[in-house]
């Protein structure tokens, strides 16, 4: 129903693999001891439940026993490994491991990259149950779109370990200026006079406008870089710049001096 929609085909996969694990209870069995690498690992002759000894399986984020439990079953069971001496699906904290992380997006603007900001977030109870509870969280400055700013101990689990509260950062579009890494891009508009004979112009920054200096005879397009006025770097330290592009300011109605100034000009071959 979604062609090329990557997460919908994900989706589809993992209710796959939910409808083949419940509905084949050796399956279940082995889903209950391994989590979501049921299908990767055999068990070895003589070993665990299949057939004595335990089986170790490491994957990203955990490790030992039990380990690695795909999204869906999470959502469902609560990070939990069902199976073990009745009573239904027990969480995985209960058993004394970690609880599931959690994941929000946040959005950004380019004033709160520049100096960094807080974020008060009202997170679900464990179970549900009881008042949201507050968590405030600082954004360091210079985070860029798609980085994950991690609070540990914050995400889902009522046991004696909680799994993490990630925000996965969107940064908001901004009227004047496009961010390209730490460098912020913007233009600068000045008059034909200007640009011809040289001058002065105000280009604008995060922080307030900056006057720059047009030599004589620039044209159209080239780019000046003020140092040090863009985004703070999350590595080596110091900013990015600032880069304006300059416009002409063509004007729109002339008068009778001013057009008679231009004929001059058209005369001449200007």
């Amino acid at each position: 129903m979604n062609p090329g929609d990557a997460k919908a085909e994900a989706r589809f996969k993992e209710i796959n693999e939910a409808h083949e694990v419940l509905s084949d209870p050796p399956k279940r069995k082995r889903y209950d001891h391994l989590g979501s690498d049921w299908a990767r690992y055999e068990a070895a002759p003589g070993a665990g439940p299949f057939g004595g000894g335990r089986v170790h399986v490491e994957t990203e984020g955990f490790g030992g026993e039990f380990s690695g439990f795909s999204d869906f079953f999470r959502t469902f069971f609560g990070g939990g490994l069902g199976g073990f001496g009745g009573g239904g699906p027990r969480g995985f904290e209960e058993l004394g491991g970690r609880g599931a992380d959690v994941e929000h997006d946040i959005d950004l603007s380019l004033e709160e990259v520049l100096k960094g900001t807080t974020r008060l977030l009202g997170l679900s109870q464990a179970g549900g149950k009881g008042p949201p509870r507050k968590v405030e969280v600082k954004i360091p400055p210079g985070v860029r779109e798609g980085s994950r700013v991690r609070v540990a101990g914050e995400g889902a689990g009522g046991g004696r370990s909680k799994g993490d509260l990630y925000l996965r950062v969107r940064i908001l579009p901004h009227p004047v200026f496009e961010r390209r890494g730490d460098d912020l891009q913007t233009s600068v508009g000045v008059s034909l006079t200007t640009a011809v004979l040289g001058g002065e112009a105000s280009v604008a920054t995060l922080e307030g406008p900056v006057g720059i200096k047009i030599p004589p005879g620039t044209s159209p397009g080239q780019t000046f870089r003020l140092r040090g006025h863009g985004l703070p770097r999350l590595e080596g330290g110091g900013r990015g710049d600032v880069l304006a592009t300059l416009a002409l300011e063509v004007p729109k109605s002339l008068s009778k001096r001013e057009r008679e100034l231009f004929e001059e000009l058209k005369q001449l071959g200007r």
